[in-house]
């Protein structure tokens, strides 16, 4: 059987599930590098010299080769598919980092000024006026790095039976079958879209606000003014309804 879906049994796995796997491992350090850039990034805004040598230590470990991360860590947790994840986590945040930071500063200030006229702590702000503004640039870091993840889990086959699709590239030489090859580079790609788009998706659905035309930027804009007078005029109950506005 040397069929497009004919997988070797020796991956233990149905095509389907190779495709499942290889989600996982690419999907779940972006997820954890996320939750490690969101206080990081809120940091870095709030202590602006904080950014620099954050962006530094991220770009460095990110030059860092995947293989020789790979080798590294092989010592500490064996051949396992923690071996991939922790490099793909680091590599992550060189993305996600810079995204929530340049997201969060975008923020309009008149806006900020409301949220601090309403009584909005530092936290209660980041999370409730500062993230939802930012979704746009967050989104467009995730996009990067899960596409970048979803590529470099195939380099983890190096170190055993860790690189889901990436073994089909494996097996293609051991049994000298050229469509396993096809097989991988074509399924790896059509997942990498597939999840861009499924993001696409996701930014849509959480930015309702959004504006579809330059009409509504005008709107959205005189919103915010009026948050930003509201705000200045030290009256929350005037601010809120209008910051809810210029936010949702």
């Amino acid at each position: 059987m040397n069929g497009f879906f004919d997988i070797p049994s020796d991956l233990q796995h149905s095509y389907l599930g190779l495709i499942g796997l290889h989600a996982k491992e690419a999907l779940l350090p972006v997820l954890f590098g996320l939750l490690i850039s969101l206080p990081l990034g809120q940091l870095c805004v709030r202590f602006k010299w904080l950014y620099a040598p954050v962006l530094s230590v991220t770009t460095v470990l990110y030059a860092i080769p995947s293989l020789a991360f790979f080798v590294f860590l092989i010592d500490y947790t064996g051949a396992t598919v923690t071996t991939v994840m922790i490099p793909l986590t680091i590599y992550s945040l060189v993305v996600l980092v810079p995204a929530i930071v340049d997201g969060v500063r975008s923020v309009p200030q008149e806006t900020l000024a409301a949220a601090t006229a309403m009584g909005f702590g530092p936290i209660r702000r980041f999370v409730q006026v500062q993230l939802p503004i930012a979704v746009p640039a967050i989104i467009a870091g995730l996009r990067v790095a899960v596409v970048s993840s979803i590529s470099l889990v195939s380099v983890g086959a190096l170190i055993g039976n860790q690189g889901a699709l990436g073994n089909l590239l494996a097996d293609a030489m051991f049994y000298h079958r050229t469509v396993l090859a096809v097989n991988s580079v074509v399924t790896t790609a059509v997942l990498a879209i597939v999840l861009d788009g499924l993001l696409i998706l996701l930014r849509i659905a959480l930015t309702p606000w959004m504006p579809p035309s330059s009409g509504r930027a005008r709107r959205n804009a005189n919103r915010s003014n009026a948050a930003f007078a509201a705000g200045r005029s030290g009256s929350p109950e005037t601010a809120k309804p209008v910051l809810e506005d210029a936010v949702r």
